[in-house]
């Protein structure tokens, strides 16, 4: 998405060769606009899959999966939480992910509530580095029965492995703006 890619190249920093600061328009502030084209964009690559719901976690995921979910004639948006509330008194599904920005673990749940065998989701997210949140959804949503139609992030980082292991085990991936190389403060796309 060339849009993007500009949007990145403009105001996105990188902080050494692996993290990208995209606070300006993806993770901090909104750029609505932006977001509004990137939920057109994923409805045209997967809206021939048939997904009737959209899966995310929170929060960075959230503002993209609702902009794809108005593309998409409003699908639910479930986003899985990274901790347990007071309020999730039922039984949830739960799938451990590393955040390889924050170098934390995390237990994610989803309501056995909000995901079912019926389900056929789309995974969307911000980024995709080393898979780890995507492959923790995937799990969720197999935990349940579903089906995962495809994944998405706004930005992928290729050379971190992200999108092949999702691959090989045979989910559609297919990201919005897709990182070739991050070096010495400058990006390539592919």
């Amino acid at each position: 998405m060339k849009l993007l890619e500009e949007k990145i190249l403009n105001t996105g920093k990188c902080i050494g060769d692996d993290i990208l600061k995209v606070d300006m328009f993806l993770n901090h502030q909104l750029d609505v606009k932006l977001l509004d084209d990137i939920g057109e964009e994923i409805n045209r690559i997967f809206a021939e899959d048939k997904p009737n719901k959209i899966l995310t976690v929170e929060a960075s995921g959230i503002a993209i999966a609702v902009a794809a979910s108005r593309a998409m004639g409003y699908l639910p948006v479930v986003f899985a939480k990274k901790t347990k509330p007071s309020t999730m008194i039922d039984d949830s599904y739960c799938a451990e992910a590393i955040s390889f920005t924050k170098g934390t673990s995390s237990i994610l749940r989803v309501s056995k509530d909000f995901l079912n065998k019926d389900d056929r989701v789309l995974i969307i997210d911000d980024f995709l580095a080393k898979g780890e949140a995507g492959m923790a959804l995937c799990d969720l949503v197999k935990q349940a029965g579903g089906t995962v139609v495809g994944f998405t992030a706004a930005i992928e980082k290729e050379h971190q492995g992200g999108a092949e292991r999702m691959r090989n085990i045979g989910i559609k991936v297919q990201s919005l703006a897709v990182i070739a190389e991050m070096r010495d403060g400058k990006i390539t796309f592919k």
